[in-house]
């Protein structure tokens, strides 16, 4: 696994339209040839024309459906580098998805010289953000929150602003954001094209389109599973039994990773509890948790350190883990359409993978409606039948590890690597993904190194200094 690959990235298309049919100048696509962007995804083929076009769009697009190629390539179009005012800003409703988006756009702008692109997000200082500003730029992606705090303080401008992207729309109405986008779609010129990308279109986004977007474009792509990838069943349970149930689905299943939806927070911390008493490596994410703990949680599962992740809708919205085994509802939600988003994290690439719904017998219409609304046959069986050939604990097949020392330390991904493949003699095969915070770095090594690696990399030296490190197990 390459270390450098970013949680969410474009998926490798081959057979869709060409780039090239778009006007895009031939430094850009040079520049996604390098990048071996060889064709358009669906999102891209359907929403560039309309957005080179210079129109306003709402387009149903998900994490994993290159929509962010969908709008970069938008908005970078029409960027003078020249001229050191913001001329783009994109909204997105956490940190992690504007650290993704900044990175893809950053890969995207290396056709034109000195292109500055600044993240402006919670969770870090303001201090370097406004020297960074007072600088120039002429992207700016970050969190409505933070976005706003620099509106009022007047260190952001936005004046020369020509397009406004909404990422991942609906999640941001979903976390209370609605007054904070409205006010800062107030501050930017009302000559400039709107985007707003959404996974789902609840009420809210119907209000934002009719306030903040001029006549726009509409894309809705229908989210499918390809046959066979995906091999739902179904499972009938008494309230009160649901969560050991989950248990029951683990140990006959065996899957390396596991994405446990619930509808409620209270039934994420219910969960939780009955897993670990159960001896299963599971962590939760929930709106609780501040930016640094959720950072670690989205980390360790996606280094295959956590067998289980348990999460809300809500909460797990824009995460996109590129191996995953089984989704498991522990609850049915009502909407056919988050049903459909919820099952669609697994069974991706070449990959297959489970969805397994627990349904009480109260919940029996909602399943009615996911079958009619996705066409499939659901297919029942009895947890009472299901074998428990290994009852042995699962086990995750990695440890992570933190070391104290990240982006301000300049450390790189390269130098962990060689660290851990130099020195300390380990394989590359026995090293995973690494990723660099900001305040940390970590690497996801085999478990059966973990403590060995623990000990050699505190005795050496990563980027020629001396670091503290230790394994993040719950």
């Amino acid at each position: 696994m390459n270390p450098n690959t970013p949680l969410s990235s474009a998926p490798a298309n081959t057979s869709g339209p060409s780039f090239k049919q778009l006007p895009l100048s031939p430094a850009l696509l040079a520049t996604l040839q390098q990048l071996e962007y060889h064709a358009m995804t669906p999102i891209q083929a359907a929403s560039l024309p309309i957005t080179l076009a210079g129109h306003d769009l709402i387009a149903q697009a998900k994490t994993g459906s290159g929509k962010t190629a969908a709008f970069a390539l938008a908005l970078l179009s029409k960027i003078n580098p020249r001229f050191f005012a913001v001329q783009a800003m994109v909204l997105c409703p956490t940190r992690e998805l504007a650290d993704q988006v900044t990175q893809e756009i950053r890969r995207l702008a290396r056709f034109a010289d000195n292109i500055k692109i600044i993240s402006l997000c919670g969770g870090t200082t303001m201090k370097p953000q406004m020297n960074s500003l007072e600088h120039g730029a002429h992207i700016v992606v970050g969190t409505p929150g933070r976005i706003l705090d620099h509106l009022q303080r007047e260190t952001l401008k936005l004046d020369a602003l020509n397009t406004l992207v909404l990422d991942e729309a609906d999640r941001m109405l979903d976390m209370g954001f609605y007054d904070d986008i409205a006010y800062i779609a107030k501050q930017c010129p009302l000559e400039r094209q709107t985007l707003m990308f959404s996974a789902t279109y609840p009420e809210g986004i119907s209000r934002l389109a009719k306030h903040f977007l001029h006549n726009p474009h509409e894309v809705k792509l229908l989210e499918k599973h390809e046959s066979g990838k995906i091999r739902q069943r179904f499972y009938e349970v008494h309230n009160e039994d649901r969560l050991q149930a989950v248990g029951l689905l683990l140990k006959h299943y065996r899957p390396v990773s596991t994405l446990a939806f619930c509808n409620t927070k209270q039934q994420c911390r219910d969960l939780l509890e009955v897993l670990r008493a159960q001896g299963f490596h599971a962590l939760t994410l929930n709106g609780d948790l501040e930016q640094r703990e959720r950072d670690q949680v989205l980390i360790q599962f996606a280094n295959r350190s956590c067998s289980v992740l348990v999460a809300t809708d809500v909460a797990a919205r824009g995460l996109d883990i590129a191996q995953l085994e089984a989704v498991i509802n522990v609850d049915v939600t009502p909407d056919p359409e988050i049903h459909t988003h919820r099952i669609g994290r697994t069974g991706r690439a070449e990959e297959a993978g489970w969805a397994l719904s627990l349904c009480s017998a109260s919940e029996m219409r909602r399943v009615d409606n996911i079958t009619k609304e996705t066409g499939i046959t659901a297919e029942w069986q009895e947890l009472a039948t299901l074998p428990i050939e290994d009852n042995s604990p699962l086990v995750p097949p990695m440890v992570t590890l933190q070391i104290l020392g990240g982006r301000k330390e300049k450390i790189r991904p390269g130098d962990v690597l060689g660290a851990l493949t130099g020195e300390a003699g380990f394989t590359r095969e026995q090293v995973g993904k690494i990723t660099v915070t900001d305040q940390s770095t970590y690497v996801a090594v085999t478990r059966n190194i973990a403590r060995e690696a623990i000990r050699k990399l505190s005795a050496g030296k990563v980027k020629g200094k001396t670091v503290k490190v230790r394994a993040l197990e719950d």
